[in-house]
């Protein structure tokens, strides 16, 4: 199996940085922040945002809900408040299985 570079965890990250993540405008990344509680960015010095990777996981939660299940923003705040536990659950099986699928893709090329 071919070696792969061990991904880098910054300690912080800056809108800009999330919104090419998600590949949406930063405009959305500030708008996400004010409607969910969840989002609670460090600000430096001169007002800029700085995400924790745990904000990153939770902007991945907010995504999945809005963007790929296509719930509104107050289903989605709405099954965050009241299921939390089975809807990050129910992510990470998500995560875990297009993970998975990317390996066998990647192994299909290579074959």
């Amino acid at each position: 199996m071919p070696y792969k570079e061990p991904k880098i965890e910054k300690l912080y990250y800056t809108i800009g940085e999330v919104a090419r993540m998600f590949n949406v405008n930063t405009s959305l990344i500030r708008f996400w922040e004010k409607e969910f509680e969840i989002i609670k960015p460090h600000k430096n010095k001169k007002g800029n945002r700085l995400f924790t990777p745990e904000d990153i996981e939770n902007f991945h939660l907010i995504y999945h809900l809005v963007k790929e299940k296509g719930l509104t923003l107050k289903g989605a705040e709405k099954k965050m408040k009241e299921n939390k536990e089975d809807t990050i659950n129910n992510f990470e099986v998500v995560k875990r299985l297009k993970e998975i699928r990317e390996t066998l893709v990647e192994i299909k090329e290579n074959i």
